[in-house]
């Protein structure tokens, strides 16, 4: 497929997502994603606004579904989600509802990883009970916790060839890379690339960071594009 950029709505305020959201599809972006921390603040109402805002772009919703997969899923869909996440980390049952909501609803799943120890198995896993697309996720707590140690922090980036391997299903990674990492992660066979947290929003205060982003954007979009086809 070819390479798609997706920018993470990491705000906690939804006229300043619908303000995000509208600078990065003027810069090229391809998905838009309702951010965990915009759910949380917003709920369904602000993925209605974003739908109403952007008709006929795709929506993720990355709800981190542990729990009540059909019923989110369902929700999700019919405020204008086109894709919901569900965690590995969740009840077998839980993501094959999520599933079957996926189908009845005509939203696609994304299974994240986040917090597996194996990360390659549970993206395998994800993809035998049916999911559309694979998050390989290094989380931010995780980061964060490990680099207060004095240790390396880990990236999605050390297990991306072998999770990109394992299955036949798209897959993304998130969790603290470099604008430089992201760009590059279509040559890893991963043609969904996350734009956020820290890449364009303050990954401290959630809100937009500084500069001229619209226009650092329209490079990365442009770069990434580039890529072509990706297997995957």
């Amino acid at each position: 497929m070819k390479p798609i950029v997706q920018i993470s709505l990491d705000l906690t305020n939804i006229d300043e997502a619908l303000e995000t959201a509208a600078m990065a599809m003027r810069a090229g972006v391809d998905w838009l994603e309702a951010g965990t921390p915009l759910i949380l603040a917003e709920g369904l109402h602000g993925v209605k606004k974003l739908r109403a805002a952007f008709p006929g772009v795709p929506i993720v919703a990355d709800l981190k579904t542990m729990d009540g997969g059909y019923l989110e899923a369902e929700m999700m869909a019919k405020a204008g989600a086109t894709h919901v996440v569900v965690m590995a980390r969740a009840h077998e049952e839980t993501i094959k509802c999520v599933v079957k909501a996926g189908k009845d609803f005509g939203v696609k799943v994304m299974g994240d990883n986040l917090g597996c120890n194996d990360m390659v198995a549970a993206a395998r896993w994800l993809e035998d009970l049916g999911c559309d697309y694979i998050v390989h996720h290094i989380g931010y707590d995780e980061r964060r916790g490990i680099a207060a140690q004095g240790k390396r922090m880990p990236s999605p980036l050390d297990q991306l060839g072998a999770v990109v391997k394992a299955v036949n299903i798209p897959v993304q990674a998130v969790g603290g890379l470099s604008l430089e990492q992201a760009i590059k992660c279509p040559a890893y066979g991963a043609p969904l690339v996350v734009l956020g947290a820290p890449l364009t929003i303050d990954a401290d205060a959630f809100r937009t960071a500084d500069g001229n982003l619209e226009e650092s954007l329209r490079l990365i979009c442009k770069k990434i594009h580039s890529y072509g086809e990706v297997n995957k």
